[in-house]
Order: C-alpha cells, then structure tokens, then sequence
C-alpha cells in the first residue's frame, strides 16, 4: 500500500465513529476525501457514457446500423435511466449513500464491459440500456452525499468539484479511446469497451472500502413515495428546475452525442475529432469550480438565463463557421453545458422543502424528468440527419430548447406567472 492511500485508510478509522461515520460531517475533514471518491465515481460514470461517441464509426459498420439506430442507442440508456431514478432515489433516502453508489457502479461496469459481446443492433441497444439502471444511483447519489457533507460556501464548492468528474472522464474517453486505446487494443472496440469496465469496476470496490455512511434521520420513513413526489411536485421553483432540466439534458445529450460525427463530417479525422470534441469538456470544467461557490442563491436564474444565452449561439459557431469561430463555439459550448445541470442542482438543494432530507427524492424525480430529454436529443438529432442529410437542423432543435431554458430563467425569478407554474 502507498503512502497516499495509508493515509487515506487511516484518516478514514480515525474519523470513523460507532455509527460508521464522523460525528459531524460538516468539520470533518473526511469530508473532502469523500469528495474525492464521488469525483472518481462520477468520472468513469463520464467515461461509460462518453466512451460510446468516438467508437460510433467502427460500431455503424461492424453492427450494420443506420443512424437512426445509433441514435436509438445514444439516448437507450435514458429510458431505463426514466424508470428507474425516481425509484432510485427514494431508496437512496432509505439505503445510505455506501450501499446505492456501490450498487450503481457495478451495474455500469457491466453495461460497459457486456457490450464486448454484442454482435447485433439489440444486444448493443441492451448493454446500452442497462447503464441506466445503475447511472441514476451515482448522479442522484452524489448531489445527496454533498447535501449531507457539505453546507454553505462549501456547498457550492463540492457541488461544482465533483461535478467535474464526468466532464473530466468524458474528455478523457473522447481522447484517449481513438488515440490510446484503440490502437492498446488492436483497435477493437469490444477490447476498448470491456476495458473500461474493468476499470470502472476497480472503482466501485474503491468506493466500498474507503466510502462512509451517515446513520441520521433524513430519511422520510413516516411518508411513502408517493407522498414524497406529491409535496415536492407542489412547490413551484420545483417545477420550473424539472423543465429546464429537462430542456438541459435534451441539449447537453443531443449534441454532445453527436459532436465527434459532426466534426467528421466537416473534415476532421476520428482521431481528431475526438480530441476537438473533448474541448467543450475541458473548458466547462474552470466555470465549474468558480460559479457555483460565487453565484449567489438570488443571482442563479439570472446565470441560467447567461448560459442559454451562450448554448444557443454556440450551436451556430460549431455548425456554420471553420476556424478560430468554430473553436469559440466549442468553448462556450463547454461552459453552458457543464454551468447548467450545478446550477439547477444547487437550486433544488437549496428549496426549503428539499434539503438533504428529501435530496434523494427530489434528485430522482429531477433526473427522471431531465432524461427525458436526455433521450429524445440524441434520437431526433439522429433522425434529423437521415431526414435532411445534416446536422443543420439540429442547430435550429438546440437553439429552441436554448430559447425555452431562457425563458424559464426568467420565470424563476418572478414571483407570479401563469396556471402552470401557480
């Protein structure tokens, strides 16, 4: 055992109480290296899903799929992701955070690690699929464990560092699978892929024996689900998160998915698609680590309003332009998308009625609706391309849901408006 990771274990028995955890979360230094972990779980649950795009090229032709198909694909995972988060996380109220986040992320190593065996549009569409049944454990499991852990500026800080795991894992898939990978692996994407998910599975052991649970009373045990989604659904500032986030998703999903392909057709090699695809991720991750511990709670619909502002026209940058203006368009591209979902998140956190009481409810109820979106963006960005032979249509789908992000920002910050949101 290195010295880092001994010291990681003794901090951990040092901090550990009879309840399996420290006393007070909140001065505990044990804290940040829980942090770590969530960062680490959220990164490969960023690889799993990231890892899909730049092999989309040898899969069309070694599957035989249209693009519909693989649009189909690109956005499975969301369905099941659908009809398992709400469930998920009431469960997470009641499991604890050690025992759901473990389970989430063996599921997604063996999503991952499967598809070596796919030899056909529906096997690869299930391995796809079964990556949401585990994926809302981590997303919904990591904004529960900060509520917990984490309180004032510190909030927003831990909110904004482990939000950068998937933005981190996902460039690190969109580099490193055509460059390192594929050739590691003689450039089989079955190899590549089951790679990945022994790596993922090394983490989740990782979270299991250095991870703590915090025995409280935050779980909601005298009221039932359903119960729990009825008052939640009642406050307006939640319903009005529940559609952006879902517009959110819509966007980051749809285009994200399609980013490497849209730059191959515009010239770029796989190769180096993948590495300008990768710049969006990187340079959303700086506005991560700043905005959400600066902005303050009554300036975040007005920074939500910013970053749709910047995700609409960025579309058209990417889409219309060559050069340096292209590349700007990858940048602010990057920071709309990586700013939105912690913004929304540290929102909903920070509703009276949600707290770290009802975080696991409420997270689920949010990435439910959100994947909605998250599966309907890269499926009608994918059928738009076989209707209309490009991906210009695509901008004009990316900048209405931009439109409709922006006016809900606005909505946020009223204090009356129309029937739906009363």
């Amino acid at each position: 055992m290195n010295a880092s990771l001994r010291s990681v274990v003794n901090l951990a028995m040092r901090e550990k109480s009879v309840n399996g955890a420290p006393e007070d979360p909140h001065s505990s230094p044990y804290r940040w290296v829980m942090l770590a972990l969530l960062w680490l779980l959220y990164a490969f649950f960023g690889i799993a899903y990231r890892s899909i795009s730049p092999l989309v090229t040898p899969i069309l032709e070694d599957l035989n799929m249209s693009y519909s198909q693989m649009g189909f694909v690109l956005g499975s995972w969301q369905l099941t992701y659908i009809g398992a988060s709400t469930v998920a996380g009431f469960f997470i109220d009641r499991w604890g955070i050690r025992r759901s986040l473990f389970f989430g992320a063996l599921i997604i190593a063996l999503s991952v690690g499967l598809r070596y065996f796919a030899g056909s549009f529906v096997p690869f569409l299930a391995m796809v699929a079964l990556f949401g049944v585990g994926g809302p454990m981590i997303s919904i499991g990591c904004p529960k464990t900060i509520a917990l852990w984490f309180h004032g500026r510190d909030r927003g800080t831990a909110v904004g560092i482990y939000s950068t795991g998937p933005f981190f894992g996902g460039a690190m898939a969109l580099i490193a699978t055509n460059r390192m990978i594929m050739p590691l692996t003689g450039y089989s994407w079955r190899l590549t892929f089951a790679l990945y998910g022994i790596l993922t599975l090394f983490v989740a052991c990782l979270w299991w024996f250095l991870a703590r649970d915090l025995k409280t009373s935050e779980a909601s045990e005298s009221t039932g689900m359903k119960g729990v989604l009825a008052t939640l659904l009642s406050v307006r500032a939640i319903r009005i998160v529940l559609v952006c986030g879902l517009l959110t998703f819509a966007i980051i999903h749809g285009l994200t998915s399609w980013l490497p392909r849209i730059l191959e057709d515009q010239g770029f090699s796989p190769s180096f698609a993948g590495y300008a695809a990768s710049i969006p991720l990187l340079a959303g991750i700086p506005s991560l680590l700043i905005l959400p511990r600066f902005i303050p709670p009554d300036r975040r619909g007005m920074a939500l309003a910013v970053m749709a502002v910047l995700s609409g026209s960025s579309v058209w940058l990417i889409l219309c332009l060559t050069g340096l203006l292209m590349y700007v368009g990858l940048v602010l591209y990057g920071i709309a998308a990586c700013t939105l979902v912690p913004l929304l998140t540290l929102i909903l956190m920070e509703t009276p009625e949600v707290g770290a009481k009802h975080m696991g409810s409420a997270g689920g109820l949010f990435f439910c609706i959100s994947e909605i979106g998250g599966f309907m963006g890269p499926f009608l960005l994918g059928a738009l391309v076989d209707w209309t032979g490009g991906f210009l249509a695509g901008g004009y789908f990316v900048a209405a849901l931009s439109l409709g992000i922006l006016i809900m920002s606005f909505l946020m910050q009223k204090k009356t408006v129309g029937n739906l949101f009363l």
